[in-house]
């Protein structure tokens, strides 16, 4: 969610934390593949109880978990799943869910690669991605839960109507990342500018509100699987520039905030315009 890497609080035992919240984490995700609708609390894998959940939500990337606690007490027939690598996320996260009482949302201690092995085909209703690290580099841009690889990982594990939305702050990812939907072959329901005023229903993060006390719009996507692409169409995608600094605006006066990682490239690009050189040296200003 925006980071690449949280540091342990003072004080803070996160071994006996996690023990603690165990009941909210669930180690053993693989064995729900296919029914995680079905599944009830706690989650059981020799049995299903209850009537089960209508819709199956991830949150990939969850954090603290803000997100899918409001989501959950919003809609107690959605089960929510929050995915995070970051051991202080998933801690917290599933103190969250366990003193909140919520009966429909678990965290899983895994990234994006593991959702082949999670989840079935057709399971997901909507995927989330809330301020995902932008990765700005281009020898990071593998990374990026927004790069037409992942896109594409994400295809068989949405319903026909499920959908994948993107909220960041960074402007040259939201600008990467149009391009890199289309290369997947989705169609986009909506893409915005300004997504706290057009799209108002998102509960916000902890993460997103200090980005906009500090001034950040927040950027997005919302998109669903259309067609599926042609072998071109994919190769596109992955040979579009990957570096975030060439998404960047012309006129860097323009740009009132500046997003995470990208601070160091702004003011050198600026240092250049000043001095009447080409923001990258050889390119043309």
């Amino acid at each position: 969610m925006g980071l690449t890497h949280i540091r342990t609080p003072k004080n803070f035992d996160l071994d006996e934390r996690i023990e603690r919240y165990a009941d909210a984490i669930e180690r053993n995700a693989p064995a729900y593949a296919g029914r995680w609708a079905e599944a009830c609390w706690q989650l059981d894998t020799d049995a299903a109880c209850g009537t089960g959940f209508t819709r199956v939500h991830l949150d990939l990337g969850c954090g603290k978990g803000t997100f899918i606690a409001q989501c959950a007490r919003r809609d107690p027939d959605t089960l929510f799943i929050g995915m995070d690598v970051e051991p202080i996320c998933i801690a917290y996260a599933a103190q969250r869910i366990v003193e909140e009482g919520l009966r429909n949302a678990v965290v899983v201690p895994l990234g994006a690669q593991a959702l082949p092995r999670i989840f079935g085909t057709g399971e997901l209703a909507a995927i989330t991605l809330n301020f995902p690290t932008p990765h700005p580099k281009r020898h990071h841009a593998a990374k990026r839960l927004v790069n037409v690889d992942h896109l594409l990982l994400y295809r068989p594990l949405l319903a026909a109507s499920g959908t994948v939305t993107l909220r960041t702050d960074s402007l040259p990812l939201w600008e990467y990342a149009k391009g890199q939907f289309d290369a997947a072959g989705y169609d986009t329901q909506w893409v915005s500018a300004d997504v706290r005023h057009e799209h108002p229903g998102f509960p916000e993060t902890e993460y997103e509100q200090r980005l906009t006390e500090r001034g950040a719009a927040v950027y997005g996507i919302c998109a669903t699987p259309g067609q599926e692409p042609d072998e071109t169409r994919i190769e596109a995608g992955r040979a579009a520039e990957q570096s975030l600094m060439c998404y960047l605006p012309d006129d860097l006066s323009s740009l009132d905030y500046v997003p995470l990682g990208m601070e160091a490239a702004v003011e050198n690009f600026r240092n250049r315009e000043r001095k009447g050189k080409a923001r990258i040296p050889g390119s043309r200003s």
